[in-house]
């Protein structure tokens, strides 16, 4: 079922249902406002009949109301004679079983409202005839023809029916023209989707218009276009990035292979000085095609996240940096306390070895690197040239690489990968210049664990 057709059927149905309780509405009210009248007369006939516990009887009709009287007995017989049936419910109140019934009956097509009163032993009866004392329980049986209000009542359902018909017709009409015009401008926002799903034009952005619901669907939509455009072009450029980076070390693996075609040629230490240095490229190009790995995991990674102790995952990255610092003699120097953040282990100790290695390669023989954990932060300083005020806001870019850094070794990504794993985990990091080692000091701020 489309959207149009959902549309159309709920206003139909709404209708539907209006319609019907309207005519419910309307037939009981009048049914009940002309049973209510006549209950009433009944009622009024009944208290004259019976003034300090008598009744009279009549044996003609009662003109001022349209109803006639009759005195039943147990045994089922009238006074005055009639051909009224007598059933169970009139004999259970002529034998005193139940005190007053009040009840529409159909008489051989014919419609009346009845009031049955029972009247004890003794009872003061005024007749044609006389008056006299019942010696038994009688019922007292007060008869209305109402077959011209059953007619009446017939003739409103018939007319009601009619009413109730032109109105789902008028609804469905109604329905028709009001979906029509509610879902023009949806249609017209479909048939935007459709040309940008066709020509792959995120550029394109839908008119937002008004400020009502189908005003937020087109701001919704255009955020959603910005994103994706934004995410294409990052792609592009991380290919084109990527693409860069690797055409130098595959070029020159490429020279050095055509080299070792003439291996013969070569002397021994020509030889061992050009496989070192094929053995670099290839871990330069693993290195890159890690780094390339995590950052294609998005800002989002797998695994669950857990309570971690941010102070036991800088001290195992310590660890695995001072095996790298030695070889420079470097000293490590740590001040690390308790805390504990929520993330993910693997993650949160890849960007903070990426900050270790980073400081490693810039500290100069000798120097110092320190390395301050509490509260949710990390900091790791270094003794190194620093980065200059303009660079700083590139760092974080991928493949970016100062100038004095483009002869080391390294891809660029490292730092990108630390600011994504520190944007998964809801925190951030910021780079500036150590007052006491003087080289740069990146700082990480990840938000206390709810249950630390």
């Amino acid at each position: 079922m489309t959207f149009r057709s959902r549309v159309i059927t709920a206003t139909l149905g709404a209708a539907a249902i209006a319609v019907i309780l309207a005519c419910l509405a309307s037939f009981v009210t009048t049914r009940n406002s002309l049973l209510h009248s006549v209950d009433e007369s009944l009622n009024a006939q009944a208290s004259q009949a019976m003034p300090s516990g008598s009744t009279s009887s009549s044996n003609g009709d009662d003109q001022r109301i349209g109803a006639y009287v009759l005195l039943v007995l147990p045994s089922g017989l009238t006074v005055p004679a009639s051909s009224v049936p007598v059933d169970q419910t009139i004999l259970s109140v002529a034998k005193g079983d139940t005190a007053r019934v009040l009840r529409s009956v159909n008489v051989r097509g014919h419609f009346y409202r009845e009031l049955i009163i029972s009247m004890p032993v003794g009872s003061v009866v005024s007749g044609s005839n006389g008056t006299y004392i019942t010696k038994t329980t009688t019922a007292e049986l007060f008869i209305v023809d109402i077959t011209g209000q059953v007619i009446e009542l017939r003739n409103l359902v018939r007319t009601l029916l009619v009413v109730a018909a032109g109105g789902l017709l008028l609804a469905l009409t109604l329905g028709l023209f009001l979906a029509r015009a509610a879902l023009h401008p949806l249609e017209k926002v479909t048939n935007e989707i459709e040309a940008i799903a066709e020509t792959n034009d995120m550029g394109y952005r839908l008119d937002e218009g008004d400020e009502d619901e189908l005003g937020r669907l087109r701001r919704v939509f255009n955020r959603l276009l910005s994103t994706v455009e934004s995410s294409q072009a990052l792609q592009r450029q991380l290919v084109l990035d990527a693409s860069h980076e690797l055409r130098t070390p595959l070029t020159s693996l490429r020279t050095n292979a055509q080299v070792l075609s003439k291996a013969s040629q070569l002397s021994a230490d020509d030889l061992l000085l050009l496989t070192g240095d094929m053995v670099t490229q290839v871990d330069e190009l693993a290195s890159l095609v890690t780094d390339l790995g995590e950052l294609a995991r998005g800002e989002r990674s797998e695994g669950p996240i857990e309570a971690l102790r941010l102070d036991e995952c800088v001290d195992e990255c310590v660890d695995t940096a001072r095996t790298y610092a030695r070889i420079k003699d470097i000293s490590i120097e740590t001040e690390v306390s308790t805390s504990t953040v929520l993330g993910r282990h693997d993650r949160l100790t890849r960007a903070v070895s990426n900050l270790l290695t980073n400081a490693v390669k810039f500290t100069p023989q000798g120097g110092r690197i320190a390395v301050r954990s509490s509260n949710g932060t990390i900091s790791v300083s270094d003794s190194g040239p620093g980065i200059n005020d303009e660079d700083r806001p590139f760092v974080f870019d991928r493949f970016w690489r100062s100038p004095t850094a483009r002869a080391l070794p390294g891809s660029g990504l490292g730092l990108s990968i630390v600011a994504q794993v520190v944007a998964e985990l809801q925190g951030r990091v910021t780079v500036d210049r150590d007052p006491i080692l003087g080289g740069a000091r990146f700082t990480i701020s990840l938000p206390i664990a709810a249950d630390a």
